[in-house]
């Protein structure tokens, strides 16, 4: 049975009834939860029936934000990922992580970073506690329809509330909305990642929530209607897949690729076939990506840019659409540049924050089509490591001048005070998965194999 006849088969069955649900009061896993609560009470209501299934969410990459990185060359001991690494797009989220950043007439310019992470304000620890376990919003990716927003309580701190926190009657209908995640779930962090629409990723854009098959033959309406968790749904809140510019990847045991559906050879002409053993699925079969919403490839923290009508001070981007992907081999691992670690350029002279690791030479890799962010980063001097910025106070500066907020990030990441730096050129390798087209819509031979190709065959070590 295939990856996709499996999950089928697996939500048929979650929609039935459970034995003996009516008697005990539980609804079946997939259906509505009506009736099984007077009033919905924050996640304590869910901690009832739900325990077991908090702690793996608990411990899983969505809420630590971190996890194993058996793909990361010179990877340390212990975990990695977004919380203690550094980015090139906001940098770093534990310094830049919650409260509302406001501009001179009042607008509110920014809430943090936590806007994305599954918890309800406070930063997840290592060590499993009541009240971390208090901290997961359930209801951001089981509930249709529910909106939450950025709250100061009485005491002064911050916290991510439904909307409806003071309207009982509403909130306790949204609550029993419940199922496993949809598009549209995912969508609203994956797709504004970065700060803006389609701004990180490239190819998760809002639009397939609800997009026909040109956009991706995947999940479009009409081509085969996939949601998110048709292949990214694991075990115990884990995740399947991995980006090729993340540090981290859940469950190494089961990876995740194309052929796990259409096998190595999918095609009806041999030669097409004889390629798959060197070329990725997706190289042929994304010829473009930010279809519709343009992305972000160059961010420059070195120039500060006011923004007359937001009110705020920003950096430099440069944002394009309908992209053409840059091609390079890539054998599943990843070398990137860790914080607290002295930088080592690439024969561009950039810094890698991401790069994938694969040669003409690598029999295990295969050419794989890339989005490629470019950015200009501090640099701690006499020490050579790469320094996060508090990117949101920022917004919110005075006159635009970024040094208080590359010094304040470094004492607060590294304990350095004062710091003294000045500004590299980096860069990160990003795999693009989705916006599929379909098979008409795949590059053709002459595509690549033409004097004006989209190869750069010098480049792949031809």
């Amino acid at each position: 049975m295939n990856r996709h006849a499996l999950v089928f088969a697996s939500l048929l069955l979650l929609a039935l009834p459970a034995p003996g649900a009516a008697d005990t009061g539980r609804a079946a896993p997939g259906r509505g939860h009506q009736g099984l609560w007077e009033h919905y009470e924050g996640t304590k209501t869910c901690l009832r029936c739900h325990r077991e299934q908090a702690e793996s969410c608990f411990r899983s990459a969505h809420y630590q934000w971190k996890g194993p990185t058996p793909d990361l060359v010179g990877a340390p001991d212990g975990e990695l990922g977004k919380i203690n690494v550094i980015n090139d797009f906001c940098t770093n989220p534990r310094i830049n992580w919650i409260g509302a950043v406001r501009s001179r007439d009042g607008r509110v310019l920014a809430k943090g970073c936590s806007k994305c992470h599954i918890g309800r304000g406070a930063l997840p620890s290592e060590e499993l506690t009541e009240d971390q376990l208090l901290n997961i919003d359930c209801l951001i990716c089981h509930a249709s329809g529910y909106r939450r927003d950025l709250y100061r309580n009485p005491d002064g701190s911050w916290e991510w509330k439904p909307i409806l926190w003071q309207n009982q009657e509403g909130l306790d209908i949204v609550s029993q909305r419940i199922s496993l995640p949809k598009k549209t779930m995912c969508l609203r962090c994956h797709a504004g990642s970065g700060g803006g629409p389609n701004y990180k990723r490239g190819d998760l854009e809002y639009r397939l929530h609800d997009c026909d098959r040109s956009f991706d033959v995947h999940m479009g309406r009409d081509g085969a209607g996939f949601e998110c968790i048709d292949c990214h749904m694991g075990e115990d809140h884990r995740v399947r897949g991995r980006g090729a510019d993340l540090a981290d990847r859940e469950m190494p045991e089961e990876r995740l690729d194309c052929t796990e559906c259409h096998g190595d050879a999918p095609h009806e002409v041999k030669i097409l076939d004889r390629h798959t053993a060197r070329v990725h699925c997706t190289t042929c079969h994304i010829p473009e990506f930010a279809k519709e919403d343009p992305t972000d490839v160059y961010r420059d923290w070195s120039t500060p840019v006011w923004q007359e009508d937001r009110g705020r001070w920003y950096m430099k981007m440069v944002r394009r659409d309908h992209v053409v992907p840059v091609y390079a081999w890539f054998d599943g691992r990843t070398r990137m540049t860790l914080a607290g670690r002295p930088v080592t350029p690439l024969p561009s002279g950039e810094i890698p924050i991401a790069v994938p690791v694969g040669s003409r030479d690598d029999p295990r890799a295969k050419i794989y089509p890339f989005k490629v962010h470019r950015a200009k980063l501090p640099l701690l001097e006499g020490r050579n490591w790469l320094i996060p910025i508090v990117t949101e106070e920022y917004y919110a500066s005075a006159d635009g001048d970024i040094t208080p907020f590359v010094r304040e990030a470094a004492e607060k990441f590294y304990g350095v005070r004062d710091a003294r730096f000045h500004w590299v050129e980096t860069v990160r390798f990003m795999g693009l998965f989705h916006e599929v087209a379909p098979a008409e819509q795949a590059l053709g031979c002459l595509d690549c194999h033409s004097p004006n190709g989209r190869l750069d065959w010098k480049a792949l070590g031809y």
